[in-house]
């Protein structure tokens, strides 16, 4: 588990990360002194919870928390602060916890637990699992919170369609329309995918995640209970995801434009309930 903290006054910050440190999900902890330094963080790492003092010269932890929340809509957000004055602010943003300083061992434990039981409860783990999938916006694979690079842009391509499958078997000559369009499957074109499915498979291996996508009898289909994607907890209703979409769904592949159609009339749909 990542934990985030963010608070300008260094020896405070030293205080809350080790704090963190000793919690019992034993978690990776990283400290920023400013705001714009967690922003560049957050771009490139995923974050369970993430700790925010609300006083901050360069940005307030409110306006900090939009940003972390536009970048990772899953994260948990705790407040840090010496002022109850923005209590009414903060939980109007639906933020996981709120705790006034000085903050004790056994109540940042009690709002962590809080957090991440409330997490686990929407996706239905126990712990979030390692393989995490962004489809909103532009899509991408992270693993321990770190975004994965692969090889080949096909084989990123063939995973994306996985998860748009939603756990549901793909053929391997549907796999090939989808990456190159119509044509002629023939022993060629086999080879040809046979190398994008062996560059997957080494690509999620290499991360300890290859047991996500199977492969039965020629079909391929996502694991879905091995990952948290934010379609997924979309699809079951759960509020942060829906959230979080804002009409982009796999921007990068124009065979998702028929599924971004069906979620935009979902959130459309919800929206006037």
């Amino acid at each position: 588990m990542n934990i985030v903290c963010v608070d300008d006054e260094p020896l405070v910050l030293d205080l809350v990360v080790s704090q963190c440190k000793a919690l019992t999900q034993a978690p990776t902890v990283h400290g920023f002194t400013r705001s714009g330094e967690a922003l560049g963080w957050l771009r490139d790492h995923a974050a369970d919870v993430c700790l925010l003092d609300i006083d901050m010269p360069d940005m307030d932890g409110l306006s900090l928390a939009n940003k972390v929340l536009e970048l990772q809509p899953d994260a948990c957000i705790i407040y840090l602060t010496a002022y109850d004055s923005f209590a009414v602010e903060a939980f109007a943003q639906h933020v996981s916890g709120y705790l006034l300083k000085p903050v004790s061992q056994q109540r940042l434990q009690a709002e962590v637990d809080h957090a991440i039981g409330a997490y686990s409860s929407s996706v239905g783990h126990t712990l979030p699992p390692r393989a995490k999938i962004r489809t909103f916006g532009t899509f991408d694979l992270l693993v321990d919170g770190n975004i994965v690079t692969f090889g080949r842009a096909k084989a990123k391509e063939l995973l994306a369609y996985l998860v748009d499958r939603q756990g549901g078997s793909v053929t391997r000559k549907e796999a090939f329309s989808i990456l190159w369009g119509d044509g002629v499957y023939d022993r060629g074109k086999q080879k040809q995918l046979d190398v994008m499915i062996r560059s997957l498979r080494a690509t999620l291996d290499s991360h300890g995640v290859g047991n996500i996508v199977a492969l039965d009898a020629g079909r391929l289909s996502l694991r879905t209970e091995l990952v948290d994607c934010d379609l997924y907890r979309f699809l079951a209703g759960e509020p942060g995801a829906v959230r979080s979409f804002r009409g982009e769904y796999l921007q990068q592949y124009e065979w998702a434009r028929e599924s971004e159609g069906r979620l935009d009339l979902m959130w459309q749909y919800d929206r006037t309930q």
